[in-house]
């Protein structure tokens, strides 16, 4: 285990005093427990079931929805089929609070300004049921890959995908969003006991640049969001250079204010003063989540209110290029639709509830809902439906089977039990007979796994390579 550095321990004491640092020590040096958060598509009771079959025994988290403390079989909760299905996702029981106290509905447009991996994305989508408008950017590409594939296992519909960076995107978006998630980089110091490697890099020189960061991270979700909307500011870190410090110059400067935030949980209220320093008052309705006080991380919340728009002259970028997003009855699409819906015996008035793209030789969908301007800038919007191939076949892709594949009423494959099953997660070929030859819908325990191609050598597994590489046990 990674020794808790000077720097912290010096930081820790100084500003909080000895006691405090006793605590913050003694969590640091006890062992992490998991949460996971179940996802709303999916019956508690029986998910609760299934992992007993595993070994894990979960404990109820009651102030919050879905969330779960892992009391047995931690060393599982990450290769259940469940997990790799997107029945629950792996997540801090501090890490949900923020989009919790946002609590965004499906008639709100809504942001995450900083989204990768994409832990709260998903839990914001899961609040508005997978539909409105969520927008997700993040500035790193490589943890954009972890944020689509993230959104991908847990079927997110509802979630266009931005690569910009977050302190210019009110370039594109001035007084849009009805609530914006600005969880921001930090210095990680209510996270060390899970990641040790803090307390090698931590330094009090390096605060004052990510401090800045942080800022203007904020300033540009203000600008962003519409007079009378609402603003989470999170961190994971305890510093009060991150937290207090940067949302008492913002309420010096800007038309915003503090609103309470009720937590059903330990917190504590944010400092209102630094060193020698008054800071504003109102600072007090921000929360501090105290790692020991709660047995999770450690987490700073504030819920920002915006009194007026800001007058703002910098210039304006709108995107040129622009992505069609198609009914089901454009001419681009229909027909694809429609024999999908012969194949797979679906209701076409099922296609109605989704808007598609067309890009190259892959179709990609949307909920009907979803909307945006500056269609053009973005990575991604929703999911892929499928690709289409040299005889204008749309071949289904996983997510559309896992969230379509209960409509579908024939050309679905049923595997009859766990060495198929083990078979089919492998990307192997399963022979034996399973009617006509052509892509299949596979199903296993009432459960859809993916698609399939059967032919003269047996049913040919398309589950995706990524969710192949990891391990996945079998009970």
């Amino acid at each position: 285990m990674i020794l808790l550095s000077d720097n912290i321990s010096n930081y820790i004491k100084k500003n909080f005093g000895e006691e405090y640092f006793q605590k913050y020590k003694e969590f640091y040096d006890s062992n992490y427990k998991s949460c996971i958060r179940f996802s709303r598509k999916v019956n508690p009771d029986l998910l609760i079931k299934n992992l007993k079959d595993y070994g894990i025994e979960l404990k109820k988290i009651e102030s919050l929805e879905n969330s779960y403390q892992v009391i047995e079989g931690e060393d599982l909760i990450g290769k259940t089929i469940y997990y790799i299905l997107g029945h629950y996702y792996i997540q801090s029981f501090s890490s949900m609070i923020p989009a919790n106290v946002l609590n965004p509905s499906e008639n709100d447009k809504v942001l995450d300004l900083c989204a990768a991996p994409g832990s709260k994305t998903t839990q914001l989508s899961d609040l508005m049921n997978n539909k409105g408008t969520l927008i997700a950017n993040d500035i790193s590409l490589d943890r954009l890959k972890v944020l689509m594939f993230n959104l991908d296992k847990m079927n997110i519909l509802n979630t266009g995908v931005l690569n910009k960076k977050g302190e210019l995107l009110s370039k594109y978006f001035e007084n849009y969003f009805d609530k914006i998630l600005v969880d921001a980089p930090c210095s990680a110091l209510g996270i060390v006991q899970k990641r040790g490697e803090v307390s090698n890099w931590w330094n009090i020189n390096k605060i004052g640049s990510i401090a800045e960061v942080q800022y203007k991270l904020l300033l540009s979700a203000i600008k962003m969001l519409k007079t009378g909307g609402a603003l989470i500011y999170s961190t994971c870190t305890l510093t009060l250079e991150e937290n207090e410090l940067v949302l008492n110059k913002i309420l010096k400067k800007y038309p915003v204010e503090l609103e309470e935030i009720n937590l059903s949980i330990k917190n504590q209220p944010a400092f209102t003063k630094y060193e020698n320093e008054e800071l504003d008052n109102s600072l007090s309705k921000a929360r501090r989540i105290l790692p020991w006080e709660v047995n999770s991380e450690g987490f700073f919340v504030a819920k920002l209110k915006k009194l007026d728009e800001l007058k703002d002259n910098s210039e304006k970028v709108l995107s040129t290029e622009k992505i069609e997003l198609c009914s089901f009855s454009n001419k681009k699409v229909k027909d694809f639709l429609l024999r999908v819906a012969d194949y797979y015996g679906i209701e076409k008035s099922i296609f109605e509830n989704y808007k598609y793209i067309v890009r190259s030789k892959d179709l990609y969908f949307v909920n009907e809902d979803w909307d945006s301007i500056n269609s053009g800038m973005f990575n991604r919007i929703g999911s892929k439906f499928g690709s289409i191939d040299k005889n204008k076949i749309v071949q289904i892709h996983t997510i559309a089977a896992q969230i379509l594949g209960n409509y579908f009423n024939q050309n679905v494959a049923e595997l009859e039990d766990k060495k198929e099953l083990e078979l089919y997660l492998k990307g192997g070929t399963i022979k034996r007979n399973f009617g006509n030859e052509g892509q299949k819908i596979v199903k296993y325990n009432n459960h859809i796994l993916g698609t399939a191609v059967l032919s003269g050598e047996g049913l040919k597994s398309q589950f995706p390579r990524a969710l192949r590489t990891q391990e996945i046990v079998i009970v």
